[in-house]
């Protein structure tokens, strides 16, 4: 074999080597990003196994390539496991992303031109939801509904006023910085009444789902969608579940509609990351992710923090900033200059633009998964706020980087 098939990466590469040691040292601060979390040693050996090597255009049992007997097995151990994890009749776990797993649903049940009602960007929807900018927002025709101003909390009477005004096809619920319950079962009611499918993308609360810690929607929605890598805590990917009904039109979408051969060395690792969350350890750690966050959120607000709806019932919370002299942008640079990473994040009526911001969005995935409890949330809350107060102290600044670190040094991620 050519000598540089066996050659490790720090010898062969030592750019990318470097690169990626500092990534880990930096995923060893303070990380309150929502949208991430961690992946078990088991899942990172299935994501670099020698799967990855290997071409299975097809499903399980009708490949267009030959040598795909374990690949099978892999996809399936991840089909049946999603399934018993959610209580699916139908799951194709071959989607690359939340979003092709979003453009799939539309392209197995939309036609071009047709409506997809989904949350305002800004209150929270996301930009594969109909967004102007995104291919969902090009074939098909985006129309939104909002929070309510004085709550900014959705009123499923408000949804169903705006779906008999725009007549959508496909109603989206699930949100990406929506800090309250889903109420499903009201969106079945609406998407009824104006005859449309319900989409529920549940790709920030999956995990919790799966836990018992947040309402399911396999009753309600006709199709589900969720990315794998944040609270479900595995590889980068993402699939869907559906009725049996939509089984063939679903599974034509993803392939050969947007995708061609499936990354089986992720199919693997979501096998992997479907059994860790079957197990009682995962379902008891997603229910503390929940604590940790109304911990937090709490903390925040006894400090004298605004947020968006006054709290949380999940993951996530915004923090509003429109009252200061900070931005979204600037509080995440601050934060940052302290080790503690999170997103600038549009609030709801936001009178900034989209790269300012006048939130900042916090999750408490990563620092659950460390082990940190509500002591650590309190520590926490009191360092954003001490570093958010004096946003112009160099010495407020060294102080909160110095906490930081050592909490950091108390939890560390690969120990």
């Amino acid at each position: 074999m050519e000598k540089s098939f066996s050659k490790p990466l720090e010898e062969l590469d030592p750019q990318v080597h470097e690169a990626i040691e500092a990534e880990q040292r930096r995923q060893e601060g303070i990380n309150l990003i929502a949208s991430e979390s961690l992946t078990s040693l088991a899942v990172r050996q299935a994501c670099m196994s020698v799967l990855t090597n290997k071409y299975a255009e097809g499903y399980p049992h009708k490949r267009y390539y030959g040598g795909c007997e374990s690949a099978d097995v892999v996809e399936n151990l991840a089909i049946e496991r999603a399934k018993k994890l959610f209580g699916a009749d139908h799951v194709n776990v071959q989607s690359h992303s939340g979003t092709q797993a979003n453009l799939a649903v539309y392209l197995s049940a939309l036609e071009p031109g047709d409506t997809i009602l989904s949350m305002e960007l800004s209150h929270g929807g996301h930009l594969s939801h109909g967004y102007r900018i995104s291919a969902s927002g090009m074939i098909y025709r985006g129309e939104f509904y909002t929070v309510e101003r004085d709550t900014q909390i959705l009123d499923p009477d408000s949804v169903m006023k705006r779906a008999k005004q725009t007549n959508p096809k496909m109603i989206v619920c699930g949100y990406s910085s929506y800090p309250r319950d889903v109420p499903f079962a009201e969106f079945r009611q609406i998407a009824d009444e104006v005859g449309a499918y319900l989409l529920a993308d549940i790709a920030h609360i999956a995990g919790m789902v799966g836990a018992g810690a947040h309402k399911s929607p396999v009753k309600y929605a006709d199709f589900i969608t969720t990315t794998t890598h944040k609270t479900l805590m595995g590889p980068r990917g993402a699939m869907i579940m559906c009725a049996d009904e939509h089984a063939q039109s679903i599974d034509r979408a993803v392939f050969p509609g947007i995708q061609g051969g499936p990354m089986m060395h992720t199919i693997a690792a979501k096998a992997v990351c479907f059994g860790e969350n079957l197990t009682p350890e995962r379902k008891r750690l997603n229910k503390k992710i929940v604590d940790n966050a109304r911990c937090l959120a709490k903390s925040l607000a006894d400090d004298g923090m605004t947020l968006v709806s006054q709290g949380t019932d999940n993951h996530l919370m915004l923090v509003d900033l429109s009252k200061t002299d900070l931005t979204g942008k600037r509080a995440e640079e601050i934060l940052g200059q302290c080790g503690i990473t999170c997103n600038k994040n549009a609030i709801p009526y936001d009178e900034q633009s989209p790269f300012v911001t006048s939130g900042i969005r916090l999750g408490t995935p990563s620092l659950t998964i460390r082990g940190m409890g509500s002591r650590q949330m309190s520590q926490i809350s009191a360092m954003i706020t001490e570093a958010l107060k004096a946003p112009k102290d160099p010495e407020s600044i060294k102080n909160t980087a110095q906490k930081a670190a050592l909490l950091s040094d108390e939890f560390p991620v690969y120990k």
